[in-house]
């Protein structure tokens, strides 16, 4: 387990997780939150192998 102590504001922690997707990267860490699991897991499959922009515009295209 590697972890990396950041200061994450309080109100993504209260966002249920379930509703979170998480990318990382040497130098980046994102969180999209989504209204539902349903899209959560959709945008998951949609975006597999996507680098973080392609994964950011198909955010901002399709879940915004």
């Amino acid at each position: 387990m590697i972890c990396i102590n950041a200061n994450i504001p309080s109100e993504v922690c209260e966002i249920d997780d379930e509703l979170k997707a998480i990318y990382h990267s040497k130098d980046t860490f994102c969180i999209w939150v989504f209204k539902s699991r349903t899209e959560r897991n959709k945008f998951m499959d949609e975006t597999k192998g996507m680098l973080k922009k392609e994964r950011e515009d198909h955010y901002i295209s399709n879940y915004q």
